[in-house]
């Protein structure tokens, strides 16, 4: 028995309610409740071409995004998982993984990971797609609140003007 399958024959933690895996569809109830949402309520959409996913890799690529974007559920409005062959049945490094968060108030993210493995392209992608989140997220919070001037003139510079 390998150290590989020893690791996997540990028993796993229950995931908080920030890291829980995401889910592929929402009742149309809680779409319509605008706002933000908790980690298991931001719905992912995995689509496949050229690759065959078992339910199992479907499984992981949920439980991935969890762990890695739970944390910025409430910034998130969806997200899209797109895996593809690019190359066909001829080998290479040819398997990628486009990621695209769509952000509540803020551009997408786009993160996209190439690679021969389609464990190792997913798991790149996870890794910039949560990179990137975080960036967009913190350029966010550190924008300086403006406000609009010349609509509204107070008082005082109202009677400057007149006067």
């Amino acid at each position: 028995m390998s150290t590989r399958e020893t690791a996997r024959a540990r028993p796993r933690r229950p995931d908080s309610k920030k890291r829980a895996p995401v889910q592929s569809w929402l009742p149309r109830a809680s779409k319509r409740a605008s706002g933000r949402r908790a980690a298991p309520l931001v719905p992912a959409h995995i689509r496949v071409l050229g690759v065959e996913l078992e339910p199992d890799d479907r499984m992981y690529i949920r439980r991935k995004l969890g762990m890695k974007l739970g944390k910025f559920a409430t910034s998130i409005e969806r997200i899209s998982v797109r895996v593809d062959d690019v190359n066909g049945p001829r080998g290479g490094v040819d398997q990628v993984c486009r990621i695209k968060v769509v952000l509540i108030g803020l551009p997408p993210a786009v993160f996209e990971g190439r690679d021969a493995s389609l464990e190792a392209a997913i798991d790149g992608a996870l890794t910039g797609a949560e990179r990137a989140v975080r960036r967009s997220v913190q350029r966010r919070r550190m924008k300086p609140i403006r406000r609009r001037i010349g609509r509204r003139l107070s008082g005082t510079a109202a009677r400057l003007r007149a006067g």
